[in-house]
């Protein structure tokens, strides 16, 4: 019988992960938690493709990319595939975030009890407001943004998510950056520059939205047989991160 092999090491991984293939990562183990949950043990590749809207082929390769996964004939073994997937992306160990900007979003996202579940522990959350230090969000109290490095270095923070407004995205990122912070989750509408060996993923609610508009435009111009051919939805914008 075939043996499964575990996952490289993060040193043995290939140089240049393409990212949609990484982020296709997210979505597999999400699926694969969902049937994990709803007691089934195997997958096809197959099954877990058509699930998300995928080839078997574009699985296959995708895995393929991080390590040899399944027995030919078997599928993949879902909780062996899942413990796989945790540890290539990261989430086999706790990761201690901080908010800058207790505005909508960072109060939002500080409510959010998933994110602790899923291993992202919120310990801190900062602002410029003098109208909001010492306020609570969410069982936490608002810093002043000065502070920022202190707390970094007395919380242990991996993680930074930068909820300000554009015109400050970029000195917050830099803040984030010199008191140690290793990866930051940009909500701000503006693209933020980070050193090398930095990692960065910006999120756009607008350009979501631009997106959404337009498959379901391209959807109806493709009913009405107008031009549907010059147009790929399917084709991802150019990100950072």
């Amino acid at each position: 019988m075939a043996q499964r092999k575990s996952p490289p090491s993060k040193s043995h991984l290939p140089g240049s992960i393409p990212k949609p293939a990484a982020r296709r990562l997210s979505l597999y183990l999400r699926e694969l938690s969902s049937r994990l949950e709803q007691g089934e043990e195997t997958v096809s590749s197959k099954a877990l493709g058509r699930s998300l809207g995928l080839t078997d082929a574009q699985v296959r390769k995708d895995l393929a990319l991080f390590g040899q996964f399944g027995h030919p004939g078997r599928g993949y073994a879902i909780s062996d595939l899942i413990d796989s997937l945790r540890k290539i992306m990261g989430r086999d160990r706790a990761w201690r975030v901080c908010v800058v900007g207790a505005g909508n979003i960072g109060r939002a996202l500080v409510s959010y009890d998933r994110f602790r579940r899923e291993g992202f522990e919120i310990v801190a959350v900062l602002d410029g407001d003098p109208a909001l230090i010492g306020r609570e969000v969410g069982g936490i109290k608002v810093r002043p943004t000065s502070e920022l490095a202190a707390v970094v270095a007395a919380e242990r923070i991996n993680l930074g998510i930068v909820a300000v407004p554009r015109d400050a995205a970029q000195q917050v990122a830099d803040a984030l950056v010199a008191a140690g912070v290793r990866g930051i989750l940009n909500f701000a509408p503006r693209r933020i520059e980070v050193r090398e060996g930095i990692g960065i993923v910006s999120v756009d609610f607008t350009v979501a939205l631009e997106q959404l508009a337009f498959q379901v435009a391209f959807g109806r111009d493709a009913a009405e047989g107008a031009g549907a051919d010059e147009h790929s939805p399917d084709a991802e914008a150019p990100t950072r991160g």
